[in-house]
Protein backbone atom coordinates (compact mmCIF):
# COMPACT_ATOMS: atom_id res chain seq x y z
CA UNK A 1 0.00 0.00 0.00
CA UNK A 2 1.22 3.47 -0.84
CA UNK A 3 0.12 7.06 -0.42
CA UNK A 4 -1.43 8.70 2.60
CA UNK A 5 -2.11 5.33 4.24
CA UNK A 6 1.62 4.94 4.80
CA UNK A 7 1.46 7.13 7.90
CA UNK A 8 -0.84 4.92 10.01
CA UNK A 9 0.41 1.74 8.38
CA UNK A 10 3.96 2.72 9.20
CA UNK A 11 2.97 3.11 12.83
CA UNK A 12 1.20 -0.27 12.74
CA UNK A 13 4.21 -2.02 11.19
CA UNK A 14 6.48 -0.58 13.84
CA UNK A 15 4.28 -1.56 16.77
CA UNK A 16 3.11 -4.92 15.44
CA UNK A 17 6.31 -6.23 13.90
CA UNK A 18 6.39 -10.01 14.27
CA UNK A 19 2.82 -10.22 15.55
CA UNK A 20 -0.34 -11.43 13.83
CA UNK A 21 -2.15 -8.39 12.44
CA UNK A 22 -3.97 -7.70 9.18
CA UNK A 23 -5.57 -4.79 7.37
CA UNK A 24 -9.20 -5.63 6.58
CA UNK A 25 -12.22 -4.19 4.83
CA UNK A 26 -12.72 -0.71 3.48
CA UNK A 27 -9.21 0.42 2.63
CA UNK A 28 -8.63 -2.68 0.52
CA UNK A 29 -12.08 -2.42 -1.09
CA UNK A 30 -11.70 1.23 -2.04
CA UNK A 31 -8.21 0.81 -3.42
CA UNK A 32 -9.38 -2.11 -5.53
CA UNK A 33 -11.87 0.35 -7.03
CA UNK A 34 -9.13 2.91 -7.61
CA UNK A 35 -10.60 5.29 -5.08
CA UNK A 36 -7.45 5.92 -3.09
CA UNK A 37 -8.08 6.19 0.62
CA UNK A 38 -11.14 4.86 2.38
CA UNK A 39 -14.18 7.12 2.46
CA UNK A 40 -17.50 6.36 4.13
CA UNK A 41 -19.68 7.54 1.26
CA UNK A 42 -19.43 7.43 -2.53
CA UNK A 43 -17.16 9.79 -4.49
CA UNK A 44 -18.83 13.03 -5.51
CA UNK A 45 -17.59 16.15 -7.28
CA UNK A 46 -15.10 17.78 -4.93
CA UNK A 47 -17.32 20.69 -3.96
CA UNK A 48 -20.33 18.45 -3.45
CA UNK A 49 -18.42 15.99 -1.30
CA UNK A 50 -17.19 18.83 0.88
CA UNK A 51 -20.63 20.29 1.16
CA UNK A 52 -22.68 17.26 2.04
CA UNK A 53 -21.20 16.37 5.37
CA UNK A 54 -19.86 18.14 8.40
CA UNK A 55 -16.69 17.26 10.23
CA UNK A 56 -15.29 15.09 7.41
CA UNK A 57 -13.63 11.85 8.45
CA UNK A 58 -9.87 11.45 8.46
CA UNK A 59 -8.26 11.13 5.04
CA UNK A 60 -7.17 7.61 5.97
CA UNK A 61 -9.22 5.10 7.95
CA UNK A 62 -7.48 1.78 8.56
CA UNK A 63 -9.17 -1.28 10.07
CA UNK A 64 -6.92 -3.82 11.78
CA UNK A 65 -7.59 -7.30 13.09
CA UNK A 66 -5.12 -8.57 15.70
CA UNK A 67 -4.70 -11.68 17.85
CA UNK A 68 -3.59 -9.66 20.85
CA UNK A 69 -5.68 -7.53 23.20
CA UNK A 70 -7.07 -4.64 21.09
CA UNK A 71 -6.82 -2.25 24.05
CA UNK A 72 -3.10 -2.90 24.49
CA UNK A 73 -2.50 -2.65 20.74
CA UNK A 74 -4.46 0.60 20.45
CA UNK A 75 -2.62 2.23 23.33
CA UNK A 76 0.71 1.22 21.82
CA UNK A 77 -0.33 2.58 18.42
CA UNK A 78 -1.40 5.84 20.04
CA UNK A 79 1.93 6.25 21.82
CA UNK A 80 3.94 5.43 18.69
CA UNK A 81 1.88 7.61 16.36
CA UNK A 82 1.19 10.61 18.59
CA UNK A 83 -2.47 9.73 18.67
CA UNK A 84 -5.25 9.30 21.18
CA UNK A 85 -6.74 5.84 21.85
CA UNK A 86 -10.15 4.99 23.27
CA UNK A 87 -12.68 2.16 23.42
CA UNK A 88 -15.03 2.16 20.45
CA UNK A 89 -17.34 -0.78 21.21
CA UNK A 90 -17.48 -2.63 24.50
CA UNK A 91 -19.58 -5.35 22.85
CA UNK A 92 -17.04 -6.04 20.11
CA UNK A 93 -13.98 -5.11 22.12
CA UNK A 94 -13.03 -2.61 19.42
CA UNK A 95 -10.69 0.34 19.97
CA UNK A 96 -9.88 3.42 17.92
CA UNK A 97 -6.70 5.43 17.56
CA UNK A 98 -6.95 8.95 16.10
CA UNK A 99 -3.99 11.05 14.98
CA UNK A 100 -3.82 14.30 16.89
CA UNK A 101 -3.85 16.25 13.64
CA UNK A 102 -6.97 14.35 12.51
CA UNK A 103 -5.29 13.01 9.36
CA UNK A 104 -5.87 9.32 10.08
CA UNK A 105 -7.50 6.83 12.37
CA UNK A 106 -7.01 3.14 13.06
CA UNK A 107 -9.77 0.84 14.33
CA UNK A 108 -8.51 -2.26 16.11
CA UNK A 109 -10.52 -5.45 16.67
CA UNK A 110 -9.54 -8.83 18.06
CA UNK A 111 -9.62 -11.84 15.75
CA UNK A 112 -13.05 -13.37 16.36
CA UNK A 113 -12.25 -16.92 15.31
CA UNK A 114 -9.42 -19.45 15.28
CA UNK A 115 -8.17 -18.27 11.90
CA UNK A 116 -8.24 -15.14 9.79
CA UNK A 117 -10.31 -16.91 7.13
CA UNK A 118 -12.92 -17.88 9.72
CA UNK A 119 -12.97 -14.32 11.03
CA UNK A 120 -13.57 -12.93 7.55
CA UNK A 121 -16.50 -15.32 7.10
CA UNK A 122 -18.19 -13.64 10.08
CA UNK A 123 -18.22 -10.25 8.36
CA UNK A 124 -21.15 -8.69 6.52
CA UNK A 125 -20.43 -8.76 2.78
CA UNK A 126 -17.74 -10.44 0.72
CA UNK A 127 -16.38 -7.11 -0.51
CA UNK A 128 -15.55 -6.30 3.12
CA UNK A 129 -14.21 -9.78 3.89
CA UNK A 130 -10.80 -9.19 2.33
CA UNK A 131 -7.56 -8.81 4.28
CA UNK A 132 -3.94 -7.96 3.59
CA UNK A 133 -0.76 -8.32 5.52
CA UNK A 134 0.54 -5.04 6.92
CA UNK A 135 3.16 -4.77 4.18
CA UNK A 136 0.50 -5.28 1.50
CA UNK A 137 2.41 -8.22 0.03
CA UNK A 138 -0.29 -10.83 0.57
CA UNK A 139 -4.05 -10.60 0.05
CA UNK A 140 -6.40 -13.00 1.79
CA UNK A 141 -9.75 -13.25 0.00
CA UNK A 142 -11.37 -16.58 0.89
CA UNK A 143 -14.90 -15.60 -0.21
CA UNK A 144 -14.11 -13.99 -3.56
CA UNK A 145 -14.80 -10.43 -2.45
CA UNK A 146 -12.51 -8.82 -5.00
CA UNK A 147 -14.14 -10.79 -7.79
CA UNK A 148 -17.55 -9.64 -6.56
CA UNK A 149 -16.32 -6.07 -6.47
CA UNK A 150 -15.09 -6.28 -10.06
CA UNK A 151 -18.47 -7.67 -11.08
CA UNK A 152 -20.29 -4.92 -9.12
CA UNK A 153 -21.96 -7.64 -7.09
CA UNK A 154 -22.96 -7.27 -3.44
CA UNK A 155 -23.10 -10.63 -1.71
CA UNK A 156 -23.57 -11.53 1.95
CA UNK A 157 -20.83 -13.65 3.46
CA UNK A 158 -23.34 -16.25 4.63
CA UNK A 159 -27.03 -16.98 5.10
CA UNK A 160 -26.55 -16.00 8.75
CA UNK A 161 -25.06 -12.58 8.05
CA UNK A 162 -28.22 -10.49 8.56
CA UNK A 163 -29.41 -12.48 11.54
CA UNK A 164 -26.04 -11.87 13.22
CA UNK A 165 -26.57 -8.11 12.92
CA UNK A 166 -29.85 -6.81 11.43
CA UNK A 167 -28.27 -3.39 10.86
CA UNK A 168 -26.63 -5.02 7.86
CA UNK A 169 -30.00 -4.69 6.10
CA UNK A 170 -29.43 -0.92 5.96
CA UNK A 171 -25.72 -1.36 5.28
CA UNK A 172 -26.68 -3.30 2.17
CA UNK A 173 -28.53 -0.23 0.94
CA UNK A 174 -25.72 2.12 1.85
CA UNK A 175 -23.09 0.02 0.04
CA UNK A 176 -25.34 -0.58 -2.98
CA UNK A 177 -25.97 3.11 -3.62
CA UNK A 178 -22.52 4.17 -2.46
CA UNK A 179 -20.61 1.84 -4.75
CA UNK A 180 -23.13 1.23 -7.54
CA UNK A 181 -23.46 -2.46 -6.66
CA UNK A 182 -26.26 -4.93 -7.32
CA UNK A 183 -27.11 -7.30 -4.49
CA UNK A 184 -27.64 -10.89 -5.62
CA UNK A 185 -30.98 -12.64 -5.10
CA UNK A 186 -29.91 -14.62 -2.04
CA UNK A 187 -28.58 -11.48 -0.35
CA UNK A 188 -31.79 -9.54 -1.07
CA UNK A 189 -33.85 -12.43 0.26
CA UNK A 190 -31.77 -12.54 3.43
CA UNK A 191 -32.20 -8.81 3.95
CA UNK A 192 -35.98 -9.03 3.45
CA UNK A 193 -36.22 -11.86 5.93
CA UNK A 194 -34.47 -9.82 8.61
CA UNK A 195 -35.76 -6.32 7.88
CA UNK A 196 -38.30 -6.51 10.69
CA UNK A 197 -35.50 -7.09 13.16
CA UNK A 198 -34.22 -3.57 12.54
CA UNK A 199 -36.50 -2.69 15.46
CA UNK A 200 -34.00 -4.52 17.67
CA UNK A 201 -31.14 -2.25 16.61
CA UNK A 202 -30.36 0.87 18.61
CA UNK A 203 -31.77 4.06 17.06
CA UNK A 204 -28.32 5.64 17.05
CA UNK A 205 -26.92 2.90 14.80
CA UNK A 206 -29.96 3.07 12.52
CA UNK A 207 -29.63 6.85 12.20
CA UNK A 208 -25.94 6.53 11.35
CA UNK A 209 -26.73 4.32 8.36
CA UNK A 210 -29.75 6.38 7.32
CA UNK A 211 -27.68 9.56 7.29
CA UNK A 212 -25.19 7.95 4.92
CA UNK A 213 -27.97 6.70 2.64
CA UNK A 214 -29.77 10.06 2.53
CA UNK A 215 -26.43 11.84 2.11
CA UNK A 216 -25.32 9.60 -0.76
CA UNK A 217 -25.00 10.48 -4.42
CA UNK A 218 -28.40 8.89 -5.15
CA UNK A 219 -30.63 9.00 -2.07
CA UNK A 220 -33.77 8.38 -4.13
CA UNK A 221 -32.38 5.02 -5.26
CA UNK A 222 -31.43 4.30 -1.67
CA UNK A 223 -34.95 4.98 -0.41
CA UNK A 224 -36.34 2.83 -3.21
CA UNK A 225 -34.11 -0.09 -2.28
CA UNK A 226 -35.06 0.33 1.38
CA UNK A 227 -38.69 -0.06 0.36
CA UNK A 228 -37.99 -3.09 -1.83
CA UNK A 229 -36.38 -5.03 1.02
CA UNK A 230 -38.94 -3.98 3.60
CA UNK A 231 -36.68 -1.70 5.61
CA UNK A 232 -38.45 1.59 4.99
CA UNK A 233 -41.68 0.51 6.66
CA UNK A 234 -39.67 -0.42 9.76
CA UNK A 235 -37.31 2.52 10.20
CA UNK A 236 -39.16 5.29 8.32
CA UNK A 237 -42.86 4.40 8.52
CA UNK A 238 -43.68 8.09 7.98
CA UNK A 239 -42.42 7.75 4.39
CA UNK A 240 -44.10 4.41 3.79
CA UNK A 241 -47.43 5.98 4.80
CA UNK A 242 -47.17 8.43 1.89
CA UNK A 243 -47.54 5.69 -0.71
CA UNK A 244 -50.86 5.84 -2.50
CA UNK A 245 -51.92 9.15 -0.90
CA UNK A 246 -53.54 10.87 -3.85
CA UNK A 247 -53.28 14.65 -4.15
CA UNK A 248 -55.16 17.43 -5.92
CA UNK A 249 -55.05 18.33 -9.58
CA UNK A 250 -52.03 20.56 -9.13
CA UNK A 251 -49.90 17.48 -8.40
CA UNK A 252 -48.91 14.86 -10.94
CA UNK A 253 -47.85 12.15 -8.45
CA UNK A 254 -49.01 10.72 -5.15
CA UNK A 255 -47.49 12.05 -1.93
CA UNK A 256 -44.64 9.55 -1.93
CA UNK A 257 -43.69 10.06 -5.56
CA UNK A 258 -43.82 13.81 -5.02
CA UNK A 259 -41.56 13.52 -1.97
CA UNK A 260 -38.98 11.58 -3.97
CA UNK A 261 -39.06 14.24 -6.66
CA UNK A 262 -38.57 16.99 -4.07
CA UNK A 263 -35.58 15.11 -2.69
CA UNK A 264 -34.14 14.77 -6.19
CA UNK A 265 -34.71 18.49 -6.81
CA UNK A 266 -32.93 19.38 -3.56
CA UNK A 267 -29.94 17.28 -4.65
CA UNK A 268 -29.96 18.92 -8.10
CA UNK A 269 -30.36 22.42 -6.71
CA UNK A 270 -27.58 22.15 -4.13
CA UNK A 271 -25.31 20.46 -6.66
CA UNK A 272 -25.90 23.36 -9.06
CA UNK A 273 -24.77 25.76 -6.34
CA UNK A 274 -21.68 23.67 -5.60
CA UNK A 275 -20.91 23.68 -9.32
CA UNK A 276 -21.04 27.48 -9.25
CA UNK A 277 -24.14 28.47 -11.22
CA UNK A 278 -27.08 28.33 -8.82
CA UNK A 279 -29.27 26.47 -11.29
CA UNK A 280 -32.79 27.90 -11.65
CA UNK A 281 -32.10 30.58 -9.03
CA UNK A 282 -29.13 32.05 -10.89
CA UNK A 283 -25.61 32.78 -9.72
CA UNK A 284 -26.12 36.06 -7.87
CA UNK A 285 -25.59 34.57 -4.38
CA UNK A 286 -23.63 31.41 -5.10
CA UNK A 287 -20.75 32.07 -2.71
CA UNK A 288 -23.01 32.97 0.18
CA UNK A 289 -25.36 30.04 -0.36
CA UNK A 290 -22.50 27.56 -0.70
CA UNK A 291 -20.88 28.90 2.47
CA UNK A 292 -24.15 28.40 4.32
CA UNK A 293 -24.85 24.92 2.91
CA UNK A 294 -21.35 23.69 3.68
CA UNK A 295 -21.46 24.89 7.28
CA UNK A 296 -21.47 22.05 9.83
CA UNK A 297 -24.84 21.80 11.53
CA UNK A 298 -25.05 18.79 13.86
CA UNK A 299 -24.83 14.99 14.00
CA UNK A 300 -22.10 14.89 11.35
CA UNK A 301 -24.23 16.72 8.78
CA UNK A 302 -23.99 20.09 7.12
CA UNK A 303 -27.00 22.26 6.38
CA UNK A 304 -27.04 20.71 2.88
CA UNK A 305 -27.40 17.28 4.45
CA UNK A 306 -30.13 18.49 6.80
CA UNK A 307 -31.96 20.02 3.83
CA UNK A 308 -32.33 16.53 2.38
CA UNK A 309 -34.08 15.45 5.58
CA UNK A 310 -36.36 18.45 5.27
CA UNK A 311 -37.24 17.30 1.75
CA UNK A 312 -37.93 13.76 2.95
CA UNK A 313 -40.28 14.88 5.71
CA UNK A 314 -41.87 18.06 4.34
CA UNK A 315 -45.17 16.33 3.47
CA UNK A 316 -45.05 13.57 6.07
CA UNK A 317 -48.26 14.76 7.74
CA UNK A 318 -50.35 14.59 4.56
CA UNK A 319 -51.87 11.18 5.35
CA UNK A 320 -53.13 12.52 8.68
CA UNK A 321 -54.50 15.77 7.23
CA UNK A 322 -56.00 14.61 3.93
CA UNK A 323 -59.62 15.60 3.43
CA UNK A 324 -62.01 15.69 0.48
CA UNK A 325 -64.53 18.52 0.27
CA UNK A 326 -68.10 18.36 -1.07
CA UNK A 327 -66.80 19.53 -4.42
CA UNK A 328 -64.27 16.67 -4.54
CA UNK A 329 -61.31 18.95 -3.84
CA UNK A 330 -58.49 17.28 -1.92
CA UNK A 331 -56.90 19.32 0.86
CA UNK A 332 -54.14 18.83 3.41
CA UNK A 333 -54.83 21.75 5.73
CA UNK A 334 -52.28 22.10 8.50
CA UNK A 335 -49.88 19.50 7.15
CA UNK A 336 -47.04 21.99 7.50
CA UNK A 337 -47.48 22.61 11.23
CA UNK A 338 -48.38 19.01 12.02
CA UNK A 339 -45.51 17.92 9.84
CA UNK A 340 -43.12 19.96 11.95
CA UNK A 341 -44.31 18.07 15.02
CA UNK A 342 -43.97 14.75 13.22
CA UNK A 343 -40.45 15.58 12.00
CA UNK A 344 -39.40 16.54 15.51
CA UNK A 345 -40.80 13.28 16.90
CA UNK A 346 -38.97 11.27 14.26
CA UNK A 347 -35.68 12.97 15.10
CA UNK A 348 -36.28 12.26 18.79
CA UNK A 349 -36.84 8.60 17.91
CA UNK A 350 -33.53 8.59 16.02
CA UNK A 351 -31.76 10.12 19.03
CA UNK A 352 -30.76 13.10 16.89
CA UNK A 353 -29.39 16.19 18.59
CA UNK A 354 -31.66 19.01 19.69
CA UNK A 355 -30.18 21.25 17.03
CA UNK A 356 -30.86 18.78 14.23
CA UNK A 357 -34.35 18.15 15.54
CA UNK A 358 -35.22 21.86 15.63
CA UNK A 359 -33.64 22.56 12.24
CA UNK A 360 -35.49 19.83 10.33
CA UNK A 361 -38.77 20.59 12.11
CA UNK A 362 -38.45 24.27 11.11
CA UNK A 363 -37.85 23.34 7.48
CA UNK A 364 -41.01 21.26 7.46
CA UNK A 365 -43.09 23.78 9.39
CA UNK A 366 -42.25 26.68 7.08
CA UNK A 367 -41.96 25.02 3.67
CA UNK A 368 -45.24 26.50 2.40
CA UNK A 369 -44.68 30.12 3.45
CA UNK A 370 -42.95 31.38 0.33
CA UNK A 371 -45.60 29.79 -1.88
CA UNK A 372 -48.34 31.66 -0.04
CA UNK A 373 -46.56 34.96 -0.75
CA UNK A 374 -46.69 34.38 -4.51
CA UNK A 375 -50.35 35.42 -4.42
CA UNK A 376 -49.63 38.80 -2.81
CA UNK A 377 -48.93 41.99 -4.83
CA UNK A 378 -45.42 41.95 -6.27
CA UNK A 379 -42.84 43.13 -5.44
CA UNK A 380 -43.59 42.29 -1.84
CA UNK A 381 -43.94 45.02 0.71
CA UNK A 382 -40.84 45.20 2.88
CA UNK A 383 -42.88 44.46 5.99
CA UNK A 384 -44.08 41.22 4.39
CA UNK A 385 -40.49 40.26 3.57
CA UNK A 386 -39.44 41.07 7.13
CA UNK A 387 -42.18 38.88 8.59
CA UNK A 388 -41.18 35.98 6.35
CA UNK A 389 -37.52 36.20 7.32
CA UNK A 390 -38.24 36.69 11.00
CA UNK A 391 -40.71 33.81 11.11
CA UNK A 392 -38.44 31.37 9.25
CA UNK A 393 -35.25 32.27 11.10
CA UNK A 394 -32.79 30.48 11.34
CA UNK A 395 -33.70 28.45 8.25
CA UNK A 396 -34.69 31.42 6.09
CA UNK A 397 -32.21 30.53 3.32
CA UNK A 398 -32.60 26.76 3.58
CA UNK A 399 -36.41 26.80 3.52
CA UNK A 400 -36.41 29.15 0.53
CA UNK A 401 -34.39 26.51 -1.35
CA UNK A 402 -36.74 23.78 -0.12
CA UNK A 403 -39.76 25.72 -1.36
CA UNK A 404 -38.19 25.95 -4.81
CA UNK A 405 -37.53 22.20 -4.89
CA UNK A 406 -41.13 21.60 -3.77
CA UNK A 407 -42.50 23.87 -6.49
CA UNK A 408 -40.32 22.31 -9.23
CA UNK A 409 -41.61 18.87 -8.23
CA UNK A 410 -45.27 19.92 -8.51
CA UNK A 411 -46.28 19.69 -12.16
CA UNK A 412 -50.04 19.36 -12.36
CA UNK A 413 -52.51 21.91 -13.74
CA UNK A 414 -51.03 25.32 -14.66
CA UNK A 415 -47.66 24.27 -13.33
CA UNK A 416 -45.52 26.26 -15.80
CA UNK A 417 -46.98 29.60 -14.76
CA UNK A 418 -46.86 28.66 -11.08
CA UNK A 419 -43.23 27.57 -11.27
CA UNK A 420 -42.13 30.76 -13.04
CA UNK A 421 -43.93 32.99 -10.52
CA UNK A 422 -42.41 31.07 -7.62
CA UNK A 423 -38.90 31.26 -9.07
CA UNK A 424 -39.16 35.02 -9.59
CA UNK A 425 -40.18 35.51 -5.99
CA UNK A 426 -37.56 33.07 -4.71
CA UNK A 427 -34.75 34.85 -6.55
CA UNK A 428 -35.69 38.11 -4.88
CA UNK A 429 -36.29 36.56 -1.46
CA UNK A 430 -33.03 34.61 -1.55
CA UNK A 431 -31.02 37.82 -1.63
CA UNK A 432 -32.91 39.16 1.37
CA UNK A 433 -32.53 35.84 3.18
CA UNK A 434 -28.78 35.71 2.58
CA UNK A 435 -28.34 39.25 3.86
CA UNK A 436 -30.61 38.52 6.85
CA UNK A 437 -28.64 35.38 7.72
CA UNK A 438 -25.30 37.18 7.44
Amino acid sequence: MTGAAEAPLGVARKVLAGRDAWVVGGLIRDRALGRGEKVPTPPLPAATAAATRAAPPPAVDVDLVVRDDPADVARALGRAGAGASFALSAELGAWRVVARDGSWQIDVERLRADSLEADLALRDFTINAVAQTLDGAHTIDPLGGLEDLAAKRLRATSAQAFADDPLRVLRLVRLAVGYDLQADDATLAGARACSGRLLEVSPERVFTELKLIVDSADPVAGIGLMHDIGAMAVVLPELEALRGVQQNRFHHRDAFGHTMEVLAQVVALTTAYFDGDGGPLGDAYVQSVVALLTAPLADGLTRAGALRWGALLHDAAKPATRAVGPDGRVTFLGHDSRGGELASALMVRMRASQRMRAHVASLVRHHLRLGFLVHQPQPLDRHVVYRYLRTCEPVEVDVTLLSVADRLATRGDRSEQAIEAHLQLARAMLGDAVRWHD
